[in-house]
């Protein structure tokens, strides 16, 4: 591994620990990053077609590990779509990718970026960052690990709106305060 690619997932540890479980917009990573279930790899891939041969190899990998060893995997692509909108474009091939017959609809692929924007909002709003990593990433989810989390948070369909609310109290300001927008 190299520094930069060492870098990079240090990088990404951080926001995970002080965004994503820190302000608990996700209530199900604490545990598969406590237990060290999640597979951080970083692509080295320059071009989309590259990038979806990296998806395809990593969700055979998640597909044959012990889910007790790897639970889910983020697919962290820092030199290719980095624009927003390329990277948007993207997630239909990412869709078809994890439709193939040979995963039998075992995952989903959640969508973060550092630029990340929901549809209806501007591009600074404050609720775009509970999507916003330091790096264009592909979030891989086994789909069995997601129905048990959903099954057992009690609101799992307030998350987003939870997630929203957390944002707009936390401000630019709050979201500066906790260095994250120095990740």
């Amino acid at each position: 591994m190299t520094s930069e690619t060492e870098t990079i997932i240090a990088v990404t540890q951080r926001w995970l620990e002080k965004a994503v479980i820190g302000l608990n917009l996700c209530p199900f990573a604490k545990a598969v990053h406590v237990k060290k279930q999640i597979r951080y790899v970083v692509s080295a891939a320059t071009t989309p077609e590259a990038l979806l041969e990296d998806l395809m190899s990593e969700l055979h990998t998640l597909q044959d590990a012990d889910p007790d060893k790897i639970d889910t995997t983020l697919l962290i692509h820092p030199y290719v779509l980095t624009d927003f909108l390329d990277f948007n474009d993207f997630l239909d091939t990412v869709d078809i990718a994890v439709a193939e017959p040979e995963f039998n609809d075992a995952f989903q692929v959640a969508s973060l970026h550092p630029r990340y924007q929901f549809a209806g909002t501007a591009p600074d709003d404050i609720e775009n960052y509970t999507n916003r990593s330091p790096y264009p990433t592909l979030h891989l989810l086994r789909e069995e690990s997601v129905d048990r989390a959903v099954a057992a948070f009690p609101d799992a369909d307030q998350i987003v709106d939870n997630n929203v609310e957390t944002m707009k109290k936390l401000g630019h300001a709050g979201w500066k305060r906790l260095g994250l927008d120095k990740l």
